[in-house]
């Protein structure tokens, strides 16, 4: 199925489910998508096609590319809610990540000091003293996981050699509730394999990574776009529902995205 790329480090701002006018940053190539993932159902499609080393923008080309967009912004009066690190992949693996957030932080206080600043990452990175630094300093440091099953997430996420579930959560604890937990959930087949999160086993182990995490939050979606995987769909709204009662009955804020 199309998937397709963000073709600009500084882009938008977009109207997103979660996050509403959102500006974006991406801090990976335009022109591949760059990750330590390869999730079956991302809308950037799959990793590591075009077999080109990726070229990273520098971060004063960043600083400077968010300012210029910030000034416009404000000039225009044009609203926005949200500073959010997507993209291309995986935001944490560019290597001046601390520092951009550092420059962001700063521009965002000068130009529009109550927008709030958001992280999407796929949490596997927290064990980077740097990357920690920088996730406990941003507004919405959102991390996703999901599954509680390693054998789950290897099928749905294909994470690196060395990923586990445990060491994930052990790193979500030490944010003391300040992060939000991200799951997306999704329904179909992968070749001879059953693709499901949503089975009682799944949401039972998950509901235990809810209570031993303790996010300020709980985002539950599911896939919106192509995906590049054709054999997936969407999880009905019941469904979604259902698992958000259940997180509220342990005294967690939830958001649902249909």
């Amino acid at each position: 199925m199309a998937t397709f790329l963000f073709d600009d480090i500084i882009f938008g701002p977009v109207r997103s489910r979660r996050l509403g006018a959102s500006l974006g940053i991406n801090l990976l190539p335009v022109t591949a998508k760059c990750c330590n993932f390869n999730c079956i159902y991302c809308e950037c499609g799959w990793s590591g096609e075009s077999g080109r080393k990726p070229v990273l923008p520098l971060r004063a080309e960043i600083k400077q590319r968010l300012e210029n967009k910030l000034r416009q912004l404000r000039e225009e009066k044009v609203p926005i809610d949200r500073i959010t690190f997507a993209g291309n992949g995986e935001p944490t693996i560019h290597p001046d990540f601390s520092g951009i957030i550092d420059d962001t932080l700063y521009l965002r206080n000068q130009y529009f000091p109550d927008v709030k600043v958001a992280v999407l990452s796929n949490a596997s990175r927290l064990d980077d003293p740097e990357v920690f630094r920088a996730l406990v300093r941003v507004d919405m440091n959102i991390l996703k996981l999901d599954s509680s099953r390693d054998e789950t997430v290897k099928l749905l996420n294909r994470p690196p050699e060395g990923y586990r579930v445990q060491k994930v959560a052990d790193g979500m604890k030490r944010f003391n509730g300040r992060f939000i937990l991200q799951t997306m959930f999704v329904q179909g087949t992968l070749e001879d394999k059953v693709v499901d999160n949503t089975t009682g086993e799944e949401i039972k182990g998950w509901l235990g990574i809810v209570k031993v995490t303790k996010p300020k939050q709980v985002m539950i979606y599911t896939i919106e776009r192509d995906t590049p995987l054709n054999t997936l769909r969407k999880v009905s709204p019941e469904t979604l529902d259902e698992i958000a009662v259940r997180v509220r009955g342990l005294g967690f804020d939830v958001q649902v995205s249909y």
